[in-house]
């Protein structure tokens, strides 16, 4: 656990940039430790992982859960109803069925819309010309709340790169009126910071080495 590690990012950050302390593949007592510090916001990314947690943690009532893992179409009603903030929503027909299901849940999710700006085989997202196409649908959608975009820059990129990536992803955001960019992780977390996020995801930076 390197609560020094998290210590001194914290108070490196910007008062407007929010610290998303990544716990899967962590244990509860470690979410319970750096919950200690002052950290309420947790993002997880495998359901039956983190609803154990959230169980072991109920009493916590100043945790703010988060879904940052793949929508899977089967798992939507489990996740809108055990998570606040959903961080992935990489298409329109996931939107769609995360509205229905809130409105039969009676929940209002808050989502981050995941956007991918370069070709990247591994990880999904919006096409930003969907997206904009889409826009005003996308706005109609009842009982959620799109509070920015998302999106995972592809390993290796220079750090030059990954400025220009998130740049984008910044622009995007502003131009559909969006507070919220929910980009930057271990790896690259300062050029995020300086690109304009407002959401960073740390696991390892904060929590050590996971176990898987």
């Amino acid at each position: 656990m390197e609560i020094s590690n998290y210590i001194q990012i914290k108070n490196k950050l910007p008062l407007d940039v929010n610290l998303l302390a990544v716990s899967k593949g962590f244990s509860s007592q470690e979410i319970r430790i750096i919950n200690n510090e002052g950290q309420k916001d947790f993002g997880e990314s495998r359901f039956q992982e983190a609803n154990q947690k959230q169980l072991l943690l109920k009493d916590f009532k100043n945790i703010k859960w988060h879904f940052i893992g793949r929508v899977q179409s089967n798992k939507i009603r489990k996740i809108v109803q055990n998570f606040e903030y959903i961080h992935s929503v990489d298409s329109f027909e996931k939107l769609l069925k995360i509205s229905q299901v809130s409105i039969e849940e009676n929940k209002n999710p808050l989502i981050m819309l995941q956007v991918k700006l370069c070709d990247d085989p591994s990880k999904g997202g919006f096409n930003p010309k969907v997206l904009i196409e889409k826009w005003d649908q996308i706005q109609q959608f009842k009982s959620i709340k799109i509070k920015g975009l998302m999106t995972i820059n592809p390993k290796g990129l220079s750090s030059k790169e990954n400025i220009k990536l998130f740049k984008e992803c910044r622009k995007l955001a502003d131009s559909l009126k969006l507070h919220d960019c929910s980009m930057g992780m271990s790896g690259d977390w300062e050029e995020a910071v300086e690109a304009g996020s407002t959401w960073l995801r740390l696991g390892s930076i904060i929590f050590g080495n996971r176990s898987y």
